[in-house]
Protein backbone atom coordinates (compact mmCIF):
# COMPACT_ATOMS: atom_id res chain seq x y z
CA UNK A 1 0.00 0.00 0.00
CA UNK A 2 2.76 2.33 0.84
CA UNK A 3 3.69 1.94 -2.85
CA UNK A 4 0.69 2.98 -4.87
CA UNK A 5 0.36 6.35 -2.61
CA UNK A 6 4.17 6.78 -3.53
CA UNK A 7 4.77 6.81 -0.46
CA UNK A 8 8.13 4.08 0.44
CA UNK A 9 8.73 3.58 4.57
CA UNK A 10 12.17 3.76 5.63
CA UNK A 11 14.29 1.22 7.02
CA UNK A 12 13.74 2.50 10.29
CA UNK A 13 10.11 2.17 9.98
CA UNK A 14 10.60 -1.70 8.59
CA UNK A 15 12.34 -2.86 11.15
CA UNK A 16 9.62 -0.68 14.03
CA UNK A 17 6.48 -2.29 12.36
CA UNK A 18 8.36 -5.97 12.14
CA UNK A 19 9.14 -5.57 15.95
CA UNK A 20 5.68 -4.78 16.77
CA UNK A 21 4.29 -7.71 14.99
CA UNK A 22 6.62 -9.86 16.30
CA UNK A 23 5.43 -8.72 19.98
CA UNK A 24 2.29 -9.42 19.18
CA UNK A 25 2.92 -13.28 18.10
CA UNK A 26 4.65 -13.79 20.59
CA UNK A 27 1.94 -12.35 23.32
CA UNK A 28 -0.78 -14.58 21.79
CA UNK A 29 1.36 -17.52 21.25
CA UNK A 30 1.81 -16.97 25.48
CA UNK A 31 -2.54 -16.67 25.41
CA UNK A 32 -2.48 -19.79 23.66
CA UNK A 33 0.20 -21.50 25.92
CA UNK A 34 -1.20 -20.54 29.15
CA UNK A 35 -5.41 -21.80 27.55
CA UNK A 36 -3.34 -24.99 27.26
CA UNK A 37 -1.58 -25.49 30.04
CA UNK A 38 -5.31 -24.59 32.06
CA UNK A 39 -6.80 -27.57 29.74
CA UNK A 40 -3.77 -29.55 30.73
CA UNK A 41 -4.82 -28.96 34.72
CA UNK A 42 -8.80 -29.83 33.91
CA UNK A 43 -7.61 -32.70 31.99
CA UNK A 44 -5.61 -34.28 34.79
CA UNK A 45 -8.41 -33.65 37.59
CA UNK A 46 -10.39 -35.55 35.00
CA UNK A 47 -8.41 -37.91 34.65
CA UNK A 48 -8.07 -38.69 38.75
CA UNK A 49 -12.18 -38.33 38.81
CA UNK A 50 -12.42 -41.22 36.12
CA UNK A 51 -9.98 -43.16 37.43
CA UNK A 52 -11.59 -43.83 40.62
CA UNK A 53 -14.98 -44.67 39.27
CA UNK A 54 -13.36 -47.17 37.13
CA UNK A 55 -14.03 -45.77 33.65
CA UNK A 56 -10.96 -46.67 32.27
CA UNK A 57 -11.72 -46.14 28.95
CA UNK A 58 -12.53 -42.41 29.26
CA UNK A 59 -9.08 -42.18 31.40
CA UNK A 60 -7.80 -44.06 28.40
CA UNK A 61 -8.69 -41.19 25.72
CA UNK A 62 -7.85 -38.25 28.30
CA UNK A 63 -4.82 -39.05 28.54
CA UNK A 64 -4.12 -39.27 25.15
CA UNK A 65 -5.38 -35.57 24.87
CA UNK A 66 -3.62 -35.01 28.08
CA UNK A 67 -0.53 -36.17 26.04
CA UNK A 68 -1.04 -33.70 23.32
CA UNK A 69 -1.96 -31.02 25.10
CA UNK A 70 1.67 -31.14 26.82
CA UNK A 71 3.51 -31.48 23.21
CA UNK A 72 1.37 -28.48 21.85
CA UNK A 73 2.20 -26.60 25.03
CA UNK A 74 6.10 -27.69 24.49
CA UNK A 75 5.86 -26.67 20.73
CA UNK A 76 4.63 -23.36 21.92
CA UNK A 77 7.63 -22.97 24.53
CA UNK A 78 9.42 -23.64 21.05
CA UNK A 79 7.73 -21.08 19.06
CA UNK A 80 8.03 -18.29 21.62
CA UNK A 81 11.94 -18.61 22.09
CA UNK A 82 12.13 -18.78 18.28
CA UNK A 83 10.51 -15.48 18.08
CA UNK A 84 12.08 -13.95 20.88
CA UNK A 85 14.99 -14.39 18.95
CA UNK A 86 14.37 -13.00 16.10
CA UNK A 87 12.77 -9.77 17.60
CA UNK A 88 16.23 -9.56 19.29
CA UNK A 89 17.61 -9.95 15.60
CA UNK A 90 14.98 -7.09 14.73
CA UNK A 91 16.18 -4.98 17.61
CA UNK A 92 19.73 -5.63 17.09
CA UNK A 93 18.92 -4.37 13.27
CA UNK A 94 17.25 -1.13 14.64
CA UNK A 95 20.19 -0.53 17.30
CA UNK A 96 22.45 -1.02 14.14
CA UNK A 97 20.95 1.10 11.97
CA UNK A 98 20.58 4.16 14.81
CA UNK A 99 24.12 3.96 15.62
CA UNK A 100 24.68 4.09 11.73
CA UNK A 101 22.77 7.42 11.70
CA UNK A 102 24.57 8.61 14.50
CA UNK A 103 27.98 8.10 12.84
CA UNK A 104 26.65 9.72 9.89
CA UNK A 105 25.37 12.58 11.35
CA UNK A 106 29.09 12.97 13.70
CA UNK A 107 30.89 12.34 10.19
CA UNK A 108 28.92 14.96 8.47
CA UNK A 109 29.70 17.51 11.20
CA UNK A 110 33.35 16.34 11.90
CA UNK A 111 33.83 17.16 7.84
CA UNK A 112 32.32 20.93 8.40
CA UNK A 113 34.28 21.25 10.76
CA UNK A 114 37.37 20.31 9.02
CA UNK A 115 36.40 22.31 6.24
CA UNK A 116 36.24 25.72 7.94
CA UNK A 117 39.28 25.45 9.84
CA UNK A 118 41.73 27.48 7.85
CA UNK A 119 45.66 25.68 8.85
CA UNK A 120 47.62 29.02 7.27
CA UNK A 121 45.65 30.90 9.49
CA UNK A 122 45.84 28.84 12.46
CA UNK A 123 49.63 29.11 12.56
CA UNK A 124 50.00 32.67 11.57
CA UNK A 125 47.91 33.04 14.58
CA UNK A 126 49.88 30.66 16.87
CA UNK A 127 53.06 32.21 15.83
CA UNK A 128 51.76 35.56 16.01
CA UNK A 129 50.57 34.02 20.20
CA UNK A 130 54.17 33.16 20.75
CA UNK A 131 55.40 36.27 19.30
CA UNK A 132 53.74 38.39 21.73
CA UNK A 133 53.78 35.98 24.55
CA UNK A 134 57.67 36.34 24.13
CA UNK A 135 57.40 40.08 23.71
CA UNK A 136 55.52 40.05 27.31
CA UNK A 137 58.02 38.07 28.83
CA UNK A 138 60.44 40.25 28.04
CA UNK A 139 59.07 43.36 29.02
CA UNK A 140 58.20 42.04 31.63
CA UNK A 141 61.68 41.12 32.62
CA UNK A 142 62.78 44.74 31.58
CA UNK A 143 60.55 46.17 34.33
CA UNK A 144 61.05 43.68 36.77
CA UNK A 145 64.79 43.92 36.37
CA UNK A 146 64.27 47.98 36.32
CA UNK A 147 62.52 47.73 40.14
CA UNK A 148 65.28 45.51 41.61
CA UNK A 149 67.89 47.65 40.56
CA UNK A 150 65.89 50.53 41.84
CA UNK A 151 64.99 49.30 44.80
CA UNK A 152 68.76 47.72 45.54
CA UNK A 153 70.35 51.08 44.64
CA UNK A 154 68.03 52.82 47.12
CA UNK A 155 69.22 50.42 49.92
CA UNK A 156 72.69 50.45 48.96
CA UNK A 157 72.16 54.70 49.26
CA UNK A 158 70.30 53.96 52.72
CA UNK A 159 73.22 51.52 53.73
CA UNK A 160 76.10 53.56 52.01
CA UNK A 161 74.62 56.75 54.43
CA UNK A 162 74.46 55.40 57.58
CA UNK A 163 77.94 53.68 57.09
CA UNK A 164 79.79 56.69 56.26
CA UNK A 165 77.59 58.15 59.24
CA UNK A 166 78.70 55.57 61.28
CA UNK A 167 82.38 56.48 60.01
CA UNK A 168 82.56 60.01 60.43
CA UNK A 169 81.22 59.87 63.68
CA UNK A 170 83.81 57.66 64.53
CA UNK A 171 86.45 60.02 63.02
CA UNK A 172 84.87 62.66 64.83
CA UNK A 173 85.37 61.66 67.96
CA UNK A 174 88.79 60.94 67.16
CA UNK A 175 89.39 64.43 65.07
CA UNK A 176 87.71 66.12 68.06
CA UNK A 177 89.63 64.62 70.20
CA UNK A 178 93.15 65.12 68.30
CA UNK A 179 92.06 68.73 66.86
CA UNK A 180 93.86 69.71 70.58
CA UNK A 181 97.15 68.24 69.96
CA UNK A 182 97.06 68.39 66.01
CA UNK A 183 95.88 71.18 64.53
CA UNK A 184 97.47 69.87 61.39
CA UNK A 185 95.71 67.17 61.28
CA UNK A 186 92.47 69.20 60.63
CA UNK A 187 93.68 70.77 57.59
CA UNK A 188 94.71 67.48 55.70
CA UNK A 189 91.01 65.96 56.55
CA UNK A 190 89.02 68.57 53.86
CA UNK A 191 91.06 66.90 51.36
CA UNK A 192 90.96 63.47 52.32
CA UNK A 193 87.18 64.10 52.28
CA UNK A 194 86.88 66.11 48.95
CA UNK A 195 88.78 62.52 47.13
CA UNK A 196 86.54 60.29 49.16
CA UNK A 197 83.48 62.26 47.47
CA UNK A 198 85.25 62.56 44.21
CA UNK A 199 86.10 58.79 44.07
CA UNK A 200 82.13 58.45 45.34
CA UNK A 201 80.84 60.30 42.33
CA UNK A 202 83.26 58.44 39.66
CA UNK A 203 82.13 55.32 40.74
CA UNK A 204 78.34 55.51 41.19
CA UNK A 205 77.94 57.29 37.72
CA UNK A 206 79.75 54.53 35.96
CA UNK A 207 77.26 51.67 37.65
CA UNK A 208 74.42 54.30 36.67
CA UNK A 209 76.30 54.29 33.23
CA UNK A 210 76.31 50.39 33.05
CA UNK A 211 72.69 49.59 34.23
CA UNK A 212 71.27 52.12 31.83
CA UNK A 213 73.08 51.01 28.85
CA UNK A 214 71.52 47.00 29.93
CA UNK A 215 67.96 48.84 29.73
CA UNK A 216 68.63 50.37 26.88
CA UNK A 217 69.30 47.46 24.99
CA UNK A 218 66.48 45.74 26.11
CA UNK A 219 64.39 48.08 25.55
CA UNK A 220 65.62 47.56 22.01
CA UNK A 221 65.87 44.25 21.72
CA UNK A 222 61.36 45.09 22.62
CA UNK A 223 60.99 47.84 19.80
CA UNK A 224 62.35 45.04 16.91
CA UNK A 225 59.84 42.89 17.91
Amino acid sequence: MSFIFGKRKTPAELLRENKRMMDKSIREIERERQALQAQEKKLIVEIKKNAKQGQMGAVRVMAKDLIRTRHQIEKFYKLKSQLQGVALRIQTLKSTQAMGEAMKGVTKAMGQMNRQLNLPSLQKIMQEFERQNERMELTSEVMGDAIDDALEGDEEEEETDELVNQVLDEIGIDVNQELVNAPSAAVSAPAVKTKVAQAEATTTGNEDGGIDDDLQARLDNLRRM
